[in-house]
């Protein structure tokens, strides 16, 4: 009896031992549960105070460009989505193209908007603050292995490349650029470059009419960009040069590309008393809507180019007549460059040996009429340009010419020659890659202004 009794304790005890440790396990089920809960609720807070963390940003950038006061005292912010879009856009073309880049990853209907058509219209409408223009540099090897660098001007006299902006695989020959937006051929294509969004357009090959005899093995291609400002189309003018030895039976065609989408190569046909001609260097153009550049009819003959991007059609100037200019075309040196708001022919062949130049700056279009300005190097200088071949690179805002040497080598440099005091500084160029100081390689210079927000479209 005893036995019995003591066994139905020990089952009692059993049964609110389980009992107590399903509580256990339910107590502890409910505390994950809440605990899961209050995680959520502090991630979905979070996420709040991170958006609201993130439009506030954004409009204390913005603020400070426009030179708004900020004020202390925490105030409810309002969506952005209720400013109206006419006082938004008003916003946003104030400030500067690598902020518009990233504020086109705000939101889908910014990105949309900033990328209109619309919006670059109004763009180029406001009046902005001039900037300095970036300088890059294209580098390109036989093997058609390429690199855009990015270079930044320092405190002591030294270009320093951005490692963060340059691009491994972009750029080519040829380089040249207008509206912040860079030009250059790789492998017979014409190809369309903006640093503010990192948008790339490869154009289409053209198919020329014209075919190499058997003793004319030489040709080249020549892009230059244009804008339209009737139409507001930016296009590209491609030349494409076959010749003999010495530029005889010499042929040319051009044709034309409109940027935009579904655009395709028109070709262009000059009037019948157009001339063939060489471009033998890149253009420039001071509207934008005309292009200039120097060109040769034959070894000794050589011209100004006009071409006007709105009626499509070409103009030709004579260069004037100088003693120094009997050089043949392969030997000579000079370019078009911008002085005093006119077309000028920088002419530098005897830089090297002589310290001397000469600039003829073309004064009356119309009446073809010429001046003359004649430069000598100051003795003191001399050693920068001696025993060292130099090409033309551009010219900076305020004007001074920009030279490079011809073949890159470790302590790369490039010289600017202030036409106004007749001065030539030096400055180095620091951060590029060492591979491309161990192997032949082509290479460029150009300004390009950055402030761009074009969408390329085909």
């Amino acid at each position: 009896m005893n036995l019995r009794v003591k066994e139905m304790k020990r089952g009692r005890k059993n049964l609110k031992q389980a009992a107590s440790e399903q509580d256990f396990k339910l107590k502890q089920c409910h505390q994950s549960i809440a605990q899961m809960m209050e995680t959520k609720r502090d991630n979905s807070l979070f996420k709040r105070k991170k958006r609201r963390s993130n439009r506030a940003y954004n409009l204390l950038v913005m603020g400070c460009f426009l030179g708004l006061p900020l004020r202390r005292r925490r105030r409810r912010s309002r969506d952005m989505s209720e400013i109206p879009q006419d006082l938004l856009i008003e916003i946003l073309c104030r400030l500067p193209g690598k902020y518009l880049a990233r504020f086109k990853c705000v939101s889908k209907q910014w990105s949309s908007l900033i990328s209109s058509r619309y919006f670059c219209e109004s763009l180029h409408t406001i009046t902005q603050p001039k900037q300095e223009p970036h300088l890059y540099m294209c580098l390109v090897d036989k093997d058609g292995q390429s690199e855009l660098l990015s270079l930044s001007p320092d405190k002591t006299c030294c270009f320093a490349v951005d490692q963060d902006l340059s691009i491994i695989g972009m750029g080519g020959y040829f380089l040249n650029g207008l509206h912040g937006l860079m030009c250059f051929s790789i492998r017979k294509r014409a190809c369309i470059y903006n640093p503010t969004t990192g948008q790339r357009l490869t154009l289409p090959k053209i198919k020329p009419d014209i075919r190499a005899e058997p003793d004319q093995i030489r040709c080249i291609m020549r892009n230059h960009m244009g804008y339209d400002p009737v139409d507001n189309q930016h296009k590209l003018l491609s030349t494409i040069v076959i010749y003999s030895e010495n530029l005889v039976n010499l042929k040319t065609e051009h044709w034309v590309f409109v940027l935009e989408a579904g655009g395709s190569w028109k070709k262009c046909v000059p009037h019948e008393n157009h001339r063939p001609h060489a471009p033998f260097v890149a253009g420039k153009s001071i509207s934008g809507s005309v292009l200039h550049y120097l060109a040769w009819h034959d070894m000794y003959t050589y011209v100004i180019v006009s071409f006007d991007f709105r009626s499509e059609e070409f103009t030709t100037i004579i260069a004037p007549v100088d003693v120094r200019y009997d050089i043949p075309a392969i030997q000579m040196r000079a370019e078009l460059i911008e002085y005093g708001g006119k077309i000028a022919i920088f002419e530098y062949s005897y830089l090297e040996t002589e310290g001397t130049t000469v600039l003829w700056v073309l004064e009356d279009a119309e009446k073809k009429e010429w001046s003359k300005k004649s430069f000598v190097l100051q003795p003191c200088q001399m050693h920068l340009v001696q025993d060292t071949e130099l090409i033309l690179k551009g010219t900076t805002q305020d004007g001074k010419v920009i030279f490079a040497p011809l073949e890159m080598h470790p302590g790369f440099y490039i010289l600017c020659y202030d036409l106004q005091n007749n001065g030539l500084s030096k400055f180095e160029i620091k951060g590029i890659p060492h591979r491309w100081f161990d192997k032949e390689c082509y290479f460029d210079l150009r300004l390009v202004n950055e402030s761009s927000v074009i969408y390329l479209e085909t």
